[in-house]
């Protein structure tokens, strides 16, 4: 059987996409649509760049700069995070996929699919989250999508508040995404398949947490 891959029909008459998947044979588009999730993630993280999210570091020492000092500061923080942009999107797409094959024996190619599902709904949570900070000045992890807010009123302790900024709504669909489609196609116990996703989800946390906390010192290295 084949499946033409189309992950934006996916998101909505799930059922019937994850038994296609699973019956498959051969897979159409998977390697295309990989390698324009990854093209997407670099406009995406460009253009927030362009916009100067999180460019504080380099606005803030301007006057150090003469203008073309600063416009070389600029360029360079862009390609920075078109390189960042494209690292985060293959490591999205290929470890998670490889840590599932090893749990569940579900075919990798297969999970490449639930991947890209997923990076495109963390790439959504991007552009959504691009109004907020520039109309309204909030940080990512106090957005109102998020539990960092939350934190936030019961500490001051950043990696804390980084890491429970980190889960927000649309983390938890994906979660609940990814144990549907590991318990469409294998047979492995749900319990077992929710807490290996979780589990997964706090590292990922946990990380992504770790390097916003570093960032802040890294970035301000560089430009003293």
């Amino acid at each position: 059987m084949l499946y033409q891959i189309n992950i934006l029909k996916f998101l909505f008459p799930i059922d019937d996409h994850l038994y296609r998947v699973h019956k498959a044979e051969t897979l159409k588009n998977l390697w295309k649509i990989a390698s324009l999730l990854v093209l997407f993630s670099a406009v995406v993280y460009a253009w927030m760049a362009i916009l100067g999210i999180g460019s504080d570091i380099i606005s803030g020492n301007a006057t150090a700069f003469n203008p073309l000092e600063y416009e070389e500061s600029k360029f360079w923080f862009v390609l920075g995070r078109i390189g960042f942009a494209t690292l985060f999107a293959l490591v999205i797409l290929f470890v998670p996929s490889y840590i599932f094959y090893i749990i569940t024996g579900i075919p990798y190619r297969k999970l490449l699919i639930m991947q890209e599902i997923v990076l495109l709904a963390l790439l959504i949570e991007r552009v959504v989250w691009i109004p907020l900070v520039v109309y309204l000045g909030l940080d990512w992890f106090v957005s109102p999508l998020s539990f960092g807010i939350i934190a936030s009123y019961f500490t001051d302790l950043p990696w804390v508040v980084f890491f429970f900024g980190s889960i927000s709504l649309f983390q938890l669909w994906i979660i609940w995404f990814q144990v549907r489609f590991l318990s469409y196609l294998s047979t492995i116990r749900k319990r077992w398949l929710w807490f290996s996703v979780i589990f997964l989800h706090i590292i990922y946390w946990a990380v992504v947490a770790a390097l916003a906390f570093m960032d802040i010192h890294m970035i301000s290295g560089w430009f003293e």
